[in-house]
């Protein structure tokens, strides 16, 4: 693997991995809860540790005003349909099924960002895309064998896959943001929304413990595990990120079992290992070849020593550091992703 993919895999495995333990977590505590109010302790926690995590503006781009269209949507579908169906779903299906759903978010995040960004979709990449819908019909099929109830709570994962990925789909484009601010952001937005609804459904009031464990859960699960992710897409690129963030459903499987879980039949087994399949498929992925670089200006977090970032300091500051700067025209070639400096066609 190359050393901008290693560099954004080892990130997104981490917040993968924060990701797959919160899920189990939160279908023990959200018992007799309501899916808003769920949501709503969840990225609670998340705002608390984006608003920790922030920081300052000479190190990290600030979010502009253009970019608050762009993060309520990520809060809609995020923050809001996203974890509103996973909670909803998870009171209503196995922990192991539902976590091995969630591998389906690789597959809509990489079509959209394929779709809607042109970000490269080779063989091996698409051949890994075909072996994640493969395992999810086949979880699909495990529990419709079950019983309608179990397999309307897999469905309801599986819209909270698609929201999530619009929601890094969307999030591509505010990775070279400070991510503590975005994370702040989106999850104050969607909490305030979620919170709204559970007040107006009438939903029961948690008690201490699950209010306490759901936020904890909330600022690791998902606050932590979304920086984490923020800073892999601006390493790795939308559609790798998404696919090696489908770790998270295997780690999520594994904890759901030693809690107890154990729903397991072999078509869930047969999916599980045609969705590890195509996870690590696409993680054996190498790409380099002569590129063009137009000229262009923006402002990001950057070293000087990534061939990339030429413009001179005076002085030269040291480590990573965010301002305005320009790029000159350049040809070269070595091993790349699609980040923010290779969008170039093939």
């Amino acid at each position: 693997m190359n050393a901008p993919a290693l560099r954004g895999g080892l990130l997104a495995l981490l917040a993968a991995t924060l990701f797959g333990i919160s899920t189990p977590l939160v279908q023990q505590l959200g018992v007799g809860l309501g899916a808003f109010s769920t949501a709503a302790l969840l990225y609670g926690g998340a705002a608390v540790v984006g608003a920790l995590t922030r920081r300052p503006r000479e190190q990290e781009a600030r979010l502009q005003r253009a970019d608050v269209l762009r993060l309520t949507a990520m809060a809609i579908f995020g923050a809001a349909m996203g974890p509103v169906a996973l909670a909803w779903g998870l009171q209503r299906t196995s922990g192991a099924s539902a976590s091995l759903m969630l591998t389906l978010e690789a597959l809509f995040t990489a079509v959209l960002a394929w779709r809607l960004y042109g970000e490269t979709m080779d063989r091996r990449v698409w051949l890994a895309m075909l072996l994640l819908l493969a395992g999810g019909m086949a979880l699909v099929l495990d529990q419709g064998l079950i019983g309608g109830v179990q397999l309307m709570g897999l469905l309801a994962v599986m819209v909270a896959t698609a929201s999530w990925g619009i929601d890094n789909t969307l999030s591509r484009e505010l990775a070279d943001r400070d991510p503590g601010q975005v994370v702040m952001g989106k999850a104050a937005i969607g909490t305030a929304f979620t919170a709204a609804l559970a007040w107006f459904n009438g939903e029961p009031m948690p008690g201490v413990f699950a209010a306490m464990g759901l936020l904890v859960v909330g600022a690791t699960g998902y606050g932590l595990s979304l920086r984490f992710y923020l800073l892999a897409q601006r390493a790795f690129g939308a559609a790798r990120t998404g696919s090696v963030f489908a770790f998270a459903p295997f780690i999520g499987a594994f904890l759901a079992f030693a809690m107890g879980d154990r729903s397991s039949g072999v078509l869930m087994a047969v999916g599980g290992l045609l969705m590890l399949s195509g996870v690590v498929l696409h993680l054996v992925e190498s790409h380099g070849h002569e590129h063009v670089h137009a000229p262009t200006e923006h402002e990001h977090a950057h070293n000087h020593n990534d061939g990339h970032h030429n413009h001179l300091h005076d002085p030269m500051p040291a480590g990573p550091h965010s301002h305005a700067h320009s790029h000159e025209p350049l040809r070269h070639s070595h091993a790349h992703v699609p980040d923010a400096h290779h969008q170039h066609a093939h």
